[in-house]
């Protein structure tokens, strides 16, 4: 069974959000000269920085740990592990299916969005309404996943395996743990920026549910042309800062609960979109996937899962 996720369509919502922004902020721009400049710095001109607490070596919760490789190598073998368990879920329609017993939520913001440099609050109160209207969160495995069903969980049309962890000990930026004294530790991984990440092809896309190739969507919306340049030019897909916290049972390595914080930051320049030339345009975006998904978020009509007990 496909999993039924708002990030598959993702890419299409998030063209035409960029449309909307451009023709509609800079008509209100246009129409409201008062509008002021966006105080926020450009995230894409900051430097990769770690955002989390920097490893001491140790041990915790029973583990020793004295590299921060150490901390990644046992992250892999906690989800690997995890994603071995499966529980059994009941549909809608009365049938019963295997599914992975960690499942998660999604969630998605966009903010900050400028256009020129710009921004007003009527943009920021008619992005909201678009994504709620796009965006349905569905459920999947540990991210990255591409399914509930161990079975199909592959992303990028089935090249990349999502059942075990792909990530790499250099792709990591910044890692600790802490003991939480219940035989438990909080492990919490920063991966490394990467610009246009791909699904298993670079630090985001071995951590995330990364985006893929926005840039061939952009690049099919008929009403959008630069004045200068390509897509490839003028459409620039920076991941960084993101982070995923994770709760483990070290007498298992079951990981028992996770959050992943997948943060981008868009920026398109030089965008002609009907009558309005050489624009440009910004917007961050976080995505959250967290485990375990309530009872009643799996029950909700875009789902309809229960969990059988």
């Amino acid at each position: 069974m496909k999993r039924k996720s708002g990030l598959s369509k993702f890419n299409g919502f998030l063209a035409i959000v960029l449309v909307i922004c451009v023709v509609v902020t800079a008509f209100v721009i246009n129409k409201y000269p008062k509008i002021e400049d966006a105080s926020a710095a450009d995230g894409s001109n900051t430097q990769d920085v770690a955002v989390i607490d920097e490893f001491k070596a140790g041990t915790y919760g029973g583990k020793e740990f004295k590299t921060q490789e150490d901390v990644v190598n046992y992250y892999k073998e906690c989800y690997d592990y995890t994603k071995t368990l499966t529980a059994e879920y009941k549909t809608d329609s009365g049938e019963t299916h295997s599914y992975y017993k960690m499942l998660g939520t999604e969630t998605l913001d966009v903010n900050n969005l400028l256009v020129e440099g710009k921004s007003n609050d009527i943009i920021n109160k008619l992005v909201p309404g678009i994504v709620g209207g796009l965006f349905k969160g569905g459920t999947n495995g540990l991210s990255p996943s591409g399914n509930r069903d161990p079975k199909g969980d592959t992303r990028d049309d089935g090249k990349m395996d999502c059942t075990k962890s792909l990530l790499e000990p250099d792709d990591i930026l910044a890692a600790n743990v802490k003991d939480n004294g219940d035989g438990t530790i909080t492990m919490t991984i920063q991966p490394k920026e990467t610009i246009l990440s791909m699904p298993g092809k670079d630090p985001q896309g071995r951590f995330f549910n990364s985006l893929g190739d926005i840039s061939s969507v952009v690049n099919s919306i008929s009403v959008l042309s630069f004045s200068q340049g390509t897509v490839d030019d003028n459409f620039v897909v920076d991941y960084k800062g993101g982070t995923g916290v994770f709760v483990i049972d070290t007498k298992t390595n079951e990981i028992t609960k996770a959050d992943y914080t997948m943060l981008v930051h868009i920026d398109v320049k030089h965008a002609n979109v009907t009558v309005l030339k050489d624009k440009s345009a910004s917007l961050d975006i976080t995505y959250k996937c967290q485990y375990p998904a309530s009872d009643d978020y799996l029950a909700g009509k875009n789902i309809g899962l229960t969990r059988v007990k």
